[in-house]
């Protein structure tokens, strides 16, 4: 593998979700720090029940809204103004 390829793979993913390579790196970093909690907080939830009863799901649904719908929302935002409506209503 040459240095070109590797360097292609080092900012072909991030530059498909819209980030640059420090950009993916920190996010990440950032969940799967926050993996690493809601796994540990399940793990201490397998043994004590009444312990961390909401931590493990309420961080999964905080990274589905952060990866997910916060992604998808800035991808709308990056689109519209190529939407050919946007051309039609500047002219009415």
């Amino acid at each position: 593998m040459g240095i070109k390829t590797l360097a292609r793979r080092f900012r072909e993913h991030p530059a498909a979700v819209g980030e640059s390579y420090k950009e993916h790196y920190i996010h990440a970093v950032q969940f799967g720090c926050a993996m690493l909690r809601g796994s540990l907080a399940c793990f201490v939830h397998a043994l004590f029940p009444w312990v961390c009863t909401s931590t493990g799901s309420s961080i999964v649904v905080r990274l589905h809204d952060r990866m997910v719908i916060n992604r998808s929302r800035n991808r709308l935002d990056e689109m519209r103004p190529l939407d050919p409506l946007d051309c039609l209503a500047e002219h009415i």
